[in-house]
């Protein structure tokens, strides 16, 4: 039967492909190699030694035929439907948490305030071990996500242990609609500039701009400061709509060509605008992609806002989901979008590739010049550089390692155990009592300087053993050993600034979670400061958008 069946998959794939239309060569090229996977296919199932797992071949055939295209053509098949549509949509059934691995065990890294996880008291840091009676040992971290989403109204017992409380605790909840908030934050930098975060263009991401902007001016902004760093972007219609909050009716925003020429759009502001007058910095940075990109561009191709921040990432490409048979997806890359300028910022060249199947970014040579509004001059093919260059603070590894060994982490559960409240998220501060506690827990921890130096160490005595000249070197190698251990405890004296606002960061997240930890570090942001400065100065401001 499964002999006949892979016949008939191959036959059908024949059938489907010729029904477009091709020309004689591609026509030709397309059946002569479909004809060739086909009965290589039923060659395999008809004589490999063991049994063929059929849908993991398929699957991953797609894969590496996709994989020579770009990055954002995707099969989704029936089976991750449901993350898909979480990504696109911002919503899904479950407990309203954010849960991973912390040293192999399944710890909440963060709930979000208003949903059940929060409201049943879990708190960052909890580590759950059943769910439903089920031991979670040995699994993996999207079994565990898909055992704590389902159906909103359906219950769930979890079996939670808790730094500081002796025996583990039975958790019940029952699970909701959860609708991820686009914009992440928004509130008061000052006393006349507003502050929105947003992370996403999900569905209604253009709504709760708006919302944003009309409260924060209601509260006295008179400017208004949009962070799009680490944005990936979203859908079209979205970046459209938040690009109209501050643009008028009728503008254009993008417009996007393809292969297909019937395919092609002009994307309008389709709605009178909230606010085109009010002074607007844009935040970015290399992680600013795609639909974040739309709006950045927008701005500054109208001349509407500063863009202060670092090069976005150079994402100019369009997606589209196609229906598949069985329930299945293709997300397929359909076009690239130009903004007003006319420039398209795609900064990789996925069409041309090297012989060893690697891809690069566009050369300078091939960049082409546009005007802004203004006629300022902008380029293509390279992401969208800001008007004001703000490299992001730079931190050593050691501080790296303290944060991936989790050791900020565990001491921000052990300080939440023992203060049952702070002060506010942008007034609390450690007293330098307690910083000297967190130095000195830290001093009995295993925390390597960094890897490079730690390795170099390690290969340095290796290779003199291997040369015989460990025993003359030895107690040189000794002292760089003490060295790097006396550089490891003066650093966390030396560098107290850093640390410390770090640390202060992950505390103030263990009381007023995701918004709590963002406005902690809005003082110490040295992108946000900047922003603030050029809005400070209205003659600054205006000069940047000039020609």
């Amino acid at each position: 039967m499964k002999r006949v069946i892979i016949g008939i998959v191959g036959s059908a794939l024949l059938v489907g492909m010729f029904s477009f239309t091709f020309s004689d060569d591609d026509y030709f090229e397309i059946s002569r190699n479909l004809n060739i996977f086909a009965t290589l296919y039923r060659e395999l199932n008809t004589h490999y030694v063991d049994q063929l797992p059929d849908e993991e071949i398929i699957t991953t055939g797609i894969d590496a035929m996709l994989s020579s295209l770009d990055p954002y053509t995707d099969y989704i098949p029936e089976s991750e439907l449901e993350s898909y549509r979480t990504i696109t949509t911002g919503e899904y059934g479950g407990i309203g948490a954010v849960v991973g691995k912390r040293d192999g065990v399944n710890t909440v890294l963060m709930p979000y305030v208003g949903f059940p996880a929060h409201d049943a008291g879990l708190q960052i840091g909890d580590q759950i071990t059943h769910i439903d009676g089920k031991s979670l040992k040995g699994l993996d971290s999207d079994e565990i996500s898909n055992m704590l989403k389902g159906q909103p109204g359906t219950q769930l017992d979890l079996i939670v242990h808790r730094y500081g409380v002796v025996d583990p605790m039975l958790v019940t909840l029952t699970r909701e609609k959860i609708t991820i908030n686009n914009v992440a934050y928004y509130g008061m930098l000052n006393k006349d500039t507003g502050y929105i975060l947003l992370s996403d263009f999900t569905t209604h991401a253009s709504e709760e701009v708006q919302d944003a902007l009309l409260e924060l001016k209601g509260k006295g902004a008179k400017k208004m400061v949009l962070d799009l760093r680490d944005n990936p972007g979203g859908l079209l219609d979205e970046a459209v709509k938040v690009a109209n909050v501050f643009i008028p009716k009728g503008k254009e925003v993008v417009n996007t060509k393809g292969k297909k020429t019937s395919w092609n759009k002009s994307y309008t502001a389709p709605a009178p605008s909230t606010d085109e007058e009010i002074p607007l910095v844009v935040l970015t940075s290399s992680g600013t992609a795609s639909a974040a990109e739309i709006v950045s561009g927008v701005m500054q191709d109208y001349d509407r806002g500063v863009l202060v921040g670092k090069r976005t990432f150079g994402k100019g490409l369009v997606q589209a989901t196609r229906p598949l048979p069985y329930n299945a997806q293709l997300k397929i890359t359909t076009a690239k979008y130009y903004i007003p300028s006319g420039r398209c910022i795609q900064a990789i060249d996925y069409s041309h590739r090297n012989p060893d199947g690697s891809v690069g970014k566009i050369p300078d040579s091939l960049k082409v010049a546009f005007k802004t509004r203004n006629g300022r001059t902008v380029y293509d093919g390279g992401g969208i550089n800001p008007d004001v260059l703000v490299e992001e603070r730079k931190y050593s590894h050691l501080l790296y390692n303290i944060i991936n060994n989790n050791f900020m982490f565990d001491y921000a559960n052990i300080y939440r155990s023992k203060h049952p409240e702070i002060s506010q998220p942008r007034a609390f501060e450690l007293t330098d009592a307690e910083y000297a506690d967190f130095v000195t827990w830290i001093e009995s921890k295993d925390l390597s300087f960094s890897s490079q130096i730690d390795e170099a160490i390690e290969g340095l005595i290796e290779m003199s053993k291997e040369e015989k000249f460990y025993e003359g070197l030895h107690p040189s190698i000794e002292g760089l050993k003490e060295k790097v251990s006396m550089l490891k405890r003066n650093y966390l004296r030396d560098y107290k600034a850093e640390v410390k606002f770090m640390l202060e960061e992950e505390i103030v997240s263990r009381y007023y979670y995701q918004e709590g930890m963002i406005e902690a570090a809005l003082d110490h942001d040295p992108v946000v400061l900047k922003a603030e400065e050029v809005l400070n100065s209205p003659s600054r401001y205006n000069k940047i958008l000039s020609k």
